[in-house]
């Protein structure tokens, strides 16, 4: 296990650098110069040009690169281009808001999908499979913004049930919070539910259908125990993976959502670092939610290497 670990650990470290190096590069060749953002298209050159050279950014990439990447490996991510404070400041609640509206979307879509994929997997065929499998993948079809668009429409200014925005006042108590994210929650649940249903299905059938199966059928177990200890245990290798690549989208990828329920999470904050040329806020979010993706990845490594030993001694040699 520890060799499983380390050598997964590895991998993220190499995968975490190159992000920072494309992301860097990327930044970079945004239109527009920073200094003159800051100063405004009226500002005097020579102004601009000493802003530039205050803020380091006339200086060569290399360099440029070299004071960033240290200084967040060391947990100084600079100054805020934009909000003019230090980027730790500007992330450290932006990433808080949107692992609140991520973990509610999971805590809710996760059981719903794995029990709807598991049922429509028992049913194949029949109505019931069809009415899943259709209706799943026909909701996620639909973007995030669309649910949105309609459930502010019905559930929030027509019913008045739910807050139009997602942002809870300040001091607000857990249910209080709860009641405000709701709704942006239920719109990635409708975009997310037929993925994942689909996945635990297949992978479903697929354990229904393996030798393991038959032989504790044979040996005259109930269908509930071999559904329980043989076939779940299994199906869930595959389902498990998919939750966790959804992390990144639900951390860093909710600009439109975020902008239509007015919550300040990092997909919004990307947004404004993009548009105000912000390099230091912007490398540092991207680099951060690549973080929260590469570890969200190990803990699904490590939960269907318990699941399966075999892709653990696999993943080891």
């Amino acid at each position: 296990m520890a060799r499983f670990i380390a050598k997964r650990v590895a991998l993220g470290l190499i995968t975490l650098w190159l992000l920072s190096v494309l992301i860097f590069l990327l930044a970079q060749v945004l239109p527009g110069d920073v200094a003159r953002r800051i100063l405004g298209p009226f500002a005097d050159q020579k102004a601009v040009d000493a802003l530039n050279e205050e803020l380091g950014t006339d200086r060569s990439l290399i360099a440029q690169y070299g004071d960033w990447i240290s200084g967040f490996v060391t947990g100084d991510m600079g100054e805020s281009l934009a909000f003019r404070r230090p980027v730790d400041d500007v992330l450290g609640p932006a990433l808080v808001n949107s692992g609140k509206l991520a973990l509610l979307a999971f805590a809710i879509v996760v059981p719903l999908a794995i029990l709807g994929g598991v049922y429509a997997a028992l049913k194949e065929g029949r109505p019931a499979d069809r009415l899943l499998s259709v209706g799943g993948l026909s909701a996620t079809a639909i973007p995030e913004f669309v649910w949105a668009v309609v459930f502010i429409l019905v559930f929030a200014l027509t019913l008045d049930l739910l807050p139009v925005t997602a942002q809870a006042p300040p001091g607000a108590g857990f249910f209080t919070e709860l009641k405000y994210l709701l709704l942006p929650a239920l719109c990635l649940v409708f975009v997310l539910f037929g993925y994942i249903a689909r996945m635990a299905r297949a992978g479903t059938i697929e354990s229904l259908d393996a030798d393991y199966t038959r032989t504790a059928v044979l040996k005259g177990l109930s269908r509930r125990t071999v559904i329980r200890r043989h076939v779940l245990r299994n199906s869930l290798v595959p389902t498990i993976a998919v939750v966790a690549t959804q992390t990144g989208y639900l951390i860093g990828g909710l600009v439109v959502v975020e902008t239509l329920f007015n919550y300040p999470g990092m997909g919004r904050l990307i947004f404004t670092a993009v548009a105000q040329k912000d390099f230091p806020l912007l490398q540092s979010a991207v680099l951060v939610v690549g973080i929260v993706f590469l570890i969200a990845m190990l803990l699904a490594d490590l939960a269907y290497s318990l699941l399966n030993p075999r892709i653990r001694f696999a993943g080891a040699k």
